[in-house]
């Protein structure tokens, strides 16, 4: 096989793999997902204070996309 033929052939696997992976999901399938244990984070406003706290000590060097200078007065 040459190198063409192979890379094709891998892509081609892969596709077929890659395409098993999406469903279509149904309206009572969305329900079961919604749940708060789904969420990416589980108390939010705690989550907030703390992106907050981070971004106000590391404000100097980025931190969440604010600038300052650290002193937490944005």
């Amino acid at each position: 096989m040459t190198t063409l033929t192979k890379q094709l052939f891998f892509f081609a696997i892969y596709s077929i793999f890659l395409t098993g992976c999406v469903q279509k999901l149904s309206p009572w399938e969305r329900g079961s997902l919604a749940k708060p244990q789904m969420a990416l984070e589980t108390l939010p406003l705690d989550s907030a204070i703390m992106k907050h706290t981070y971004t106000s000590k590391e404000a100097a060097s980025g931190g969440y996309g604010v600038g300052g200078g650290g002193c937490g007065c944005n």
